[in-house]
């Protein structure tokens, strides 16, 4: 373990998708986390635009980085370092935030860090609840992971044990809210309406759970077309949809399976804490549920408040931050977006010979504007 006494200072940036998150972290220590949405702009359309949400971000990046800046008390030339979501993600958002990292890391003399999204979402519950114990088991579920993940070391160890074989749980949400007539995201009207409904009131099924089926997989795919189903009869029939049993008893099996999953991974691995993020992590009855199970296990549970589920810059900045106090290596200008970056590569280090040290500028001008027209659509 690095020694962190002089903890690295360094902003993320967020990109994957519609919310463009930057955040400032102090080692642990969360400064700033400063995030504008488009969600309001894919609502008509009933889902993430990929082209509206890269729109989006090139026009609030400047103005979200000085907003952190200033909310962290901090100066640009302070920084130790700068971390970018490289990936997974749309590809169009993604490479929004990588430019403008290369810009700032150029500009300023700073190291430039792109990191993985899915081992950011495990990282940034340093912020929160301390430093992560190793290994940790997370559960990420989101609106394009539904994952098991098991981290001996957050910056350069990350396995996947299980993962979605069709819809995320976050995506399933999405669909049920718009057969539902509720709109867009789907997530937080369900897990409203789900606290006045009866979780039992329908017995939908829980996918992938039979003694042959895989032991840490999700399926959600089957479940989103039986509550489609079962929801078109009751309208066929005439009869009124009871909307929050509806939402109740789909929610129920959702979290059932994600849970029950996640406490048998944490079993068969010996593992005795267990991570919930994403921003399916902020559903209240997954939160009660997780709680439940883990105690039951003798399992410690660790969830980031809901504010750092959701997809932001601070978790970004934090997987930075423990790059830099691990002496991890920075990526070089070649780095570009990969929207199906793998959850094993943690970060993507460039070659040394090509990334200038933090404060001297070892490029040319044009050198650096060669390499960018190179990579500008790569």
């Amino acid at each position: 373990m690095a020694d962190h006494r002089d903890e690295p200072l360094v902003l993320g940036i967020e990109t994957s998708c519609d919310e463009t998150g930057v955040g400032i972290v102090h080692g642990t220590t969360l400064l700033a986390d400063a995030v504008a949405s488009s969600v309001d702009e894919h609502a008509r359309f009933g889902g993430v635009v990929p082209e509206v949400a890269s729109r989006a971000h090139l026009e609030a990046m400047v103005a979200t980085i000085e907003r952190a800046l200033t909310d962290a008390g901090v100066k640009a030339r302070d920084l130790d370092g700068i971390a970018v979501t490289a990936g997974p993600g749309l590809a169009g958002a993604l490479l929004v935030g990588v430019t403008a990292a290369k810009a700032y890391a150029y500009a300023l003399g700073k190291p430039l860090y792109g990191v993985n999204h899915l081992a950011s979402h495990i990282c940034v519950d340093q912020l929160e609840h301390g430093r992560l114990p190793e290994p940790t088991m997370a559960l990420l579920v989101s609106g394009g992971h539904s994952s098991l993940l098991l981290s001996s070391d957050i910056t350069s160890d990350v396995r996947p044990l299980g993962a979605t074989i069709d819809d995320a749980a976050g995506e399933a949400f999405d669909k049920i809210a718009r057969v539902l007539q509720l709109g867009f995201p789907g997530g937080p009207v369900i897990d409203r309406l789900a606290r006045e409904g009866d979780p039992e009131a329908i017995a939908f099924p829980r996918g992938l759970t039979g003694p042959r089926d895989a032991a840490y997989d999700f399926s959600f795919s089957g479940l989103k077309t039986a509550v489609a189903r079962w929801i078109e009869a009751k309208r066929a029939a005439g009869e009124e949809v009871p909307v929050r049993d509806v939402a109740a008893s789909f929610q129920e099996a959702v979290v059932d399976v994600l849970t029950r999953k996640a406490v048998r991974a944490c079993k068969d691995e010996g593992v005795d804490h267990l991570m919930i993020g994403g921003g399916v992590a902020a559903n209240s009855r997954l939160r009660a549920l997780a709680e439940e199970r883990c105690e039951r296990a003798g399992i410690r549970l660790r969830v980031p408040r809901p504010g750092l589920c959701t997809d932001n810059g601070a978790m970004v900045a934090a997987l930075g931050a423990e790059m830099v106090a691990r002496n991890r290596a920075a990526s070089d200008w070649q780095l570009s977006a990969d929207s199906s970056l793998p959850v094993t590569e943690t970060h993507v280090p460039g070659d040394a010979h090509l990334h200038p040290h933090p404060h001297s500028h070892a490029h040319s001008h044009d050198h650096v504007h060669e390499t960018a027209k190179d990579n500008l659509y790569s």
